[in-house]
């Protein structure tokens, strides 16, 4: 049963999200308000976490995942970036964009594109997800919250809950967010191409 944390938004209690935090070490899975739609999280570095996670979303090893950063500082930790990409994702971060880079070797190999070595990363703009990254103290793992064979991400924590409560080990309620997903953004072929048209505006980028 997921613990149910209502918190507020712009002002959410440090003690609820350390208990949501202390989930996270334990291996949970956790529902988590964005800039965009409602995320799933876990922890980087707990195998079968990221496996949790993977069976909830319905994806296999093959589909991206994201390293949700609190800033700019941790991105050179996870993915090789050029001075050109590096000025491209600054500019439209925090914000609701994902952005598709080579992997560098302090990401695990098992949560990176198989095939490709990628990585998702992007650095949220919402007050509970950065409050949350903060005691965390490391990226988190994560997907948008589509329900299995559905294309629409959800964004209210009272529905997350009546669908995945016995899924999930916690779920954070800081407000509905946006009903859509990120803008993803592959940077790896030199010019910006555009994956998927989400909350992000992709004029910036001439897409």
């Amino acid at each position: 049963m997921a613990q149910f944390f209502e918190v507020h938004p712009d002002n959410p209690h440090p003690r609820l999200l350390k208990q949501a935090v202390a989930l996270l070490e334990k291996g949970g899975v956790l529902a988590v308000p964005t800039d965009s739609s409602y995320a799933l999280v876990c922890h980087l570095d707990d195998k079968t976490a990221a496996d949790n996670l993977r069976r909830i979303r319905g994806v296999d090893d093959k589909h991206h995942l994201t390293l949700l950063c609190r800033d700019l500082s941790e991105l050179a930790n996870y993915a090789r970036v050029d001075n050109s990409q590096f000025r491209m994702i600054k500019s439209a971060t925090p914000g609701p964009y994902t952005f598709i880079l080579e992997a560098s070797k302090e990401v695990p190999r098992r949560l990176s594109h198989p095939s490709r070595k990628t990585i998702g990363l992007r650095v949220p703009d919402h007050t509970t997800l950065q409050d949350l990254l903060a005691l965390h103290g490391a990226p988190l793992l994560a997907t948008t919250l589509i329900p299995p064979g559905e294309t629409d991400a959800l964004n209210d924590a009272h529905t997350i809950r009546e669908r995945f409560e016995h899924q999930l080990a916690g779920i954070i309620d800081a407000g509905a967010c946006t009903l859509e997903p990120t803008t993803v953004i592959d940077l790896t072929s030199g010019e910006p191409e555009l994956l998927r048209q989400g909350a992000g505006d992709t004029a910036r980028f001439g897409l």
